[in-house]
């Protein structure tokens, strides 16, 4: 039996309210207006889609994964064009070097096609098991219906043939050359068609028949499914698709505009990370990826779906949120306005990627040494044990350091060092199973973070140096603020 074997989700904790933009935009297009209700999730200056596809699987699975054989990470924003955003993940999540990793990306479809390549890929016996990846950050033109209505996210589900979370049941494929969204590849920001169109030929017309083809062929009926998982940025045309299908408003998935927007490829993945959480043994799962056409996958909830949960459930995830303000801030996280930096902030040296990919392990992976002898962790990887007593030389082993529990030792504001989220916030932590490193925090405020706070790591952009074109990763510190679930 192959199926889903893991899941989790990530959402940001940044969250802009629709009326904010609306209010800073609503001059050019007073349509904006109509869109203004609730908010979305908007990723930190350091997130993008890589961080947040690392930050979903860590969710499902805190730890390498040596059955690992395949990797698919799906998006429409990956920061890269030639150099495979995949790999970046693979280093960070410390996978197996012989797991493929394979991009996925050209359509908002690319999550719910990369998870059914995997299941192929599982099901063939090619590999034991595969990891889905799925995040979007997204850029939109100011004033833009866009802005208001698309969110950033990430999703994660592990897939295997053991410990089956949901058995994958069947699919149905529908492409069609619909473009409502499209970017060429020199261009920064997207650009779509007129919204009535998009929303009647494309959610109202391509969706329902695609779900309804899938359910003739299975022999499915509305009242045997528990739920059916479709995107669609559209509140009321999402309504209108479950009547179409025949479905009772209970059977229709929450499409979250309300609470984080539509968050692109891993919308539908996100979406359905939500439904297993409260999914009951035997229950009927259909979930379906838009864009460029339909992916309808099938799933039956097995006994062990009550026994899985995340690192954090999806209302711990909701409960994790910040008020982004003001408006601009947005902007600049995203690189769509220009800001003045200073001195400090408008010169970056060049990272070697010669000495990235000797240190790769470490940079990416954080990966330090232990002592064989003395037992004692350390990072950067030493040849020497630091500790006088021992100075054991090459008697050490690899040792991670991203997944241990650590707590603040000491920290500072820095409103000197240039920030697009100032102040700069950095300090000392202590891992609770030895060993200590100084780094960034982030996803913080400087008034609610105390000596001894417990703190999560988690990759993040450090820099990205945009005349050059290169991103440079490394984990930061985040803070614990609330109880995870």
């Amino acid at each position: 039996m192959v199926g889903l074997t893991a899941y989790g989700a990530y959402v940001p904790r940044y969250r802009l309210e629709r009326k904010t933009a609306a209010q800073a935009m609503g001059w050019l297009n007073p349509t904006v207006w109509a869109l203004a209700g609730g908010e979305k999730a908007v990723a930190n200056v350091d997130e993008d889609s890589i961080t947040l596809a690392v930050a979903a699987v860590r969710n499902a699975h805190n730890g390498p994964d040596p059955l690992c054989g395949a990797l698919h990470v799906a998006s429409t924003t990956f920061p890269y064009a030639r150099r495979q955003n995949a790999v970046i993940v693979r280093e960070a999540l410390n996978l197996p070097e012989g797991a493929a990793a394979l991009d996925v990306t050209g359509s908002t479809r690319a999550g719910t096609s990369a998870l059914l390549a995997a299941l192929n890929q599982v099901a063939s016996g090619a590999v034991r098991r595969a990891w889905v990846a799925a995040a979007d950050v997204h850029r939109a033109k100011m004033g833009s219906a866009d802005e208001l209505l698309y969110g950033d996210g990430g999703a994660a589900l592990a897939v295997g043939d053991e410990e089956v979370l949901a058995a994958f049941v069947g699919s149905f494929t529908l492409t069609a050359d619909f473009p409502d969204h499209l970017r060429e590849t020199e261009k920064p920001l997207p650009r779509s068609w007129e919204e009535r169109w998009v929303r009647d030929e494309g959610y109202l017309s391509l969706i329902p028949r695609a779900v309804g083809a899938y359910m003739e062929k299975a022999g499915l009926s509305p009242e045997e499914v528990a739920a059916v998982i479709y995107p669609c940025p559209y509140v009321r045309e999402h309504a209108a698709m479950g009547k179409r299908l025949g479905l009772p408003p209970e059977k229709v998935a929450d499409p979250l505009a309300a609470q984080l927007g539509d968050t692109g490829a891993a919308h539908p993945l996100l979406m359905l990370c939500r439904a297993l959480e409260s999914a009951s043994p035997g229950d009927h799962l259909l979930v379906v990826g838009f864009g460029n056409g339909v992916d309808v996958l099938h799933f039956q909830a097995t006994d062990a779906v009550v026994s899985f949960q995340p690192a954090k459930t999806f209302d711990a995830l909701l409960a994790r949120r910040a008020p982004l303000v003001p408006y601009e801030k947005a902007l600049a996280f995203r690189e769509l306005t220009p800001v003045e930096t200073g001195i400090r902030g408008e010169f970056q040296a060049e990272p070697p990627l010669s000495v990235l990919w000797r240190n790769r392990r470490a940079v990416l992976g954080l990966q330090g040494t232990r002592c064989s002898r003395c037992g004692t962790p350390q990072f950067p990887p030493q040849r020497i044990c630091a500790v006088p007593e021992c100075q054991a030389v090459d008697e050490t082993e690899p040792y991670l350091f991203s997944h241990r529990s650590a707590r603040i030792f000491s920290y500072t504001g820095d409103n000197l060092a240039f920030s697009l989220d100032p102040p700069q916030i950095y300090g000392i932590v202590d891992f609770d199973e030895g060993g200590r490193m100084m780094l960034d925090f982030t996803d913080c405020s400087l008034e609610a973070i105390q000596v001894d706070q417990p703190v999560e790591l988690h990759l993040r952009r450090k820099y990205h140096d945009a005349h050059r074109g290169v991103h440079t990763y490394f984990w930061k510190a985040v803070p614990i603020e609330t109880p995870q679930r």
